[in-house]
């Protein structure tokens, strides 16, 4: 098997995907942090002492979406057209799931992943002051569609 991300001297290379066809793609991500159900209603009411934790981190989540490139070293700076990040609140965690759009070369799973991340960082940071023990897990692709590896969806 060729390994895509080394060149011939074994050393890293951004993949060339300039010969690759442009297709509309998708990705969905998903994580939690696990909160004590104190701090998850101060967050649900908004009543923590940073601000609007979700409104923050939601905009965290894009922003991290957008620049997945500048952080991710292979990654290939890409036009996406749009980003959603959304909450559920559960008993003792916060869920967070990013879905991403684009029609680029090359797939979005990582600007999914990124904003999930950054999001649920955002929502530690926003509460750590009332709670330090938040745990932030889970984080994972739940599908993606487009490409020549075509579709996948996660069995949960």
């Amino acid at each position: 098997m060729e390994l895509t991300h080394f060149n011939e001297q074994g050393r890293a290379r951004m993949v060339d995907v300039s010969e690759k066809a442009v297709t509309y793609r998708t990705a969905k991500a998903a994580g939690r942090v696990w909160m004590n159900p104190e701090t998850l209603e101060k967050v649900r009411q908004g009543s923590m002492a940073k601000g609007d934790v979700l409104a923050v981190a939601q905009v965290a989540g894009i922003m991290a979406a957008k620049r997945t490139w500048e952080l991710i070293p292979m990654c290939h700076p890409l036009p996406l057209t749009s980003i959603n990040i959304t909450f559920a609140f559960q008993e003792n965690a916060l869920d967070i799931q990013a879905q991403v759009k684009c029609s680029g070369e090359t797939g979005v799973e990582m600007e999914a992943l990124t904003a999930v991340s950054a999001t649920a960082l955002t929502v530690y940071d926003m509460c750590k002051a009332v709670q330090r023990d938040m745990v932030i897990d889970q984080i994972r692709l739940l599908e993606k569609t487009g490409g020549k590896s075509g579709v996948f969806r996660r069995e949960e």
